[in-house]
């Protein structure tokens, strides 16, 4: 078993950190809401969790960090999408 996890160890530590990324009340909030709406802006985040948008910016900037979400930028505002399978499958699980 231990060989197995020194021929691995790299993706036990991205998996890891990938846990780490979602292991929080509001991050796991905001993917849902994105996995669910199918992406949205920070305005609409904001509405919806009644977090100051520089909360909820701090939280995206891990999120996004960590490759669970990405940007894209439509005119004057950013829509916000989670783009990584292995999240929407395990917030599948989850939720």
């Amino acid at each position: 078993m231990m060989d197995t996890y020194r021929q691995e160890q790299n993706m036990y530590v991205e998996q890891a950190e990938l846990l780490k990324a979602l292991a929080h009340p509001v991050r796991l909030c905001i993917v849902k809401g994105l996995i669910e709406k199918g992406g949205c802006n920070v305005s609409t985040m904001q509405h919806c969790l009644k977090l100051p948008q520089s909360t909820i910016s701090q939280h995206l900037a891990k999120l996004k960090a960590e490759n669970i979400v990405s940007a894209e930028r439509q005119g004057v505002e950013v829509i916000y999408r989670v783009h990584n399978q292995t999240v929407k499958q395990l917030m599948a699980i989850l939720f």
